[in-house]
Parts: C-alpha cells; structure tokens; sequence
C-alpha cells in the first residue's frame, strides 16, 4: 500500500492515478466510495476532497489540488507543464486545467464545458488534445469529446451510452479503449496518446 491516509486521518475514496517521468504518483480522491455501499464501505469523509502527489524519492503525500468538489479523472499534457482536472461534483462536471510547475500546481481555471452531461476519465494524445469521457447527455452527446490545447472541441466519438473511462493502450497507443455502462468499446485513431 502507498498511501491510506493524510495528516493522520483517512483517505476518503481514491480514485484516477497517473504517473509523472520523475516517478511520482498523481491521484484523485472524492468521496464516491464512501457515500454509499454500491462502491465500497459508506462512511462519513475525514478529509476534504483533493489530488495528492506521492513523491518518489521519500513516498511524502502532499495535497496538491484542494479546490475542486469532486476531483475525479486526471492527466498531464504532453510535456508535464498542465494537469487536467474532472470536477464530476459539479453540474455540469466540467474540466479544468492547472498549470505544473514540478511538485506543485496554480493558476487553476475552466478548460472544457461539459454541459449537458458530465465527464470522469480523460487523456492527453501526443498533440496535447484531450480526450474526455462523456455521458449523462444523451445520444449524440455520450461517448467521447476531444478538445484542441485551448480547449475548443474539435472531435466526438458517439457512443449508445454513457461513457466512464477511456485510455489510450496498443503497442502504438493508438487504440482508444472505452469503458461504458454495460460495454467496453476500441477504436484506432489517427493519433497516439501520451506515454
């Protein structure tokens, strides 16, 4: 086990992990698995919700992201200098986006609206596009919204359903898995995801 708990107190629910070049383990933690028994054991929070860093050399937990409802799917662009945030507490569960700088972030704002629906897993291609989950909207909404560095949607993939988490695998990382309410769909694109 890396980490269970923070100051002392227990981790609520953690959620999405993404690694950095240097080793260090990014991950969210919102209180969906503890607000119910349908995901784990309900209990009340003990800790606020965040996105904490495990550093590599020491295995210290540091939050690092605080200001979020539900911090939920996370990714870095390209060259390690932004990190993508899905805030699935709000409605809609749109992204934001913070700027890295080593072991700490700032400058958080919006980057995608999500509206109608809301969004949970997402990802970087090597273009710094980022794919985002979508579900919650509806056909010709759910599936996945790919959105240009400035955060202008430039692509959609429908799906019949709601989509939760997407990763880029195959030995080129251009395959696009997707995992939905009852399937999990692939698809090639033209395009790799980040390493």
């Amino acid at each position: 086990m890396l980490a269970d708990s923070f100051e002392g107190r227990r981790l609520n629910s953690p959620n999405d992990v993404v690694t950095t070049p240097d080793g260090a383990i990014w991950f969210s933690d919102p209180t969906y698995g503890i607000m119910s028994g349908y995901e784990g054991d309900e209990a009340d929070p003990e800790l606020p919700t965040a996105i904490y860093r495990i550093a590599p050399e020491s295995d210290t937990l540091t939050a690092v992201v605080t200001d979020r409802v539900q911090p939920n799917g996370l990714c870095f662009s390209p060259d390690g200098r932004l990190l993508y945030v899905v805030d699935s507490g709000t409605s809609p569960g749109n992204i934001h986006v913070y700027d890295v700088d080593g072991t700490t972030v700032s400058n958080g704002r919006p980057f995608a609206d999500m509206t109608p629906g809301s969004s949970d897993g997402v990802r970087c291609d090597v273009d710094g596009n980022v794919w985002a989950s979508a579900g919650g909207g509806g056909q010709g909404y759910d599936g996945v919204h790919v959105f240009d560095p400035d955060g202008t949607r430039i692509g959609q993939i429908d799906l019949p359903e709601h989509c939760a988490n997407i990763t880029f695998g195959g030995r080129k990382r251009n395959r696009l898995f997707m995992t939905a309410s009852q399937s999990i769909y692939s698809l090639y694109v033209n395009t790799s995801g980040c390493a």
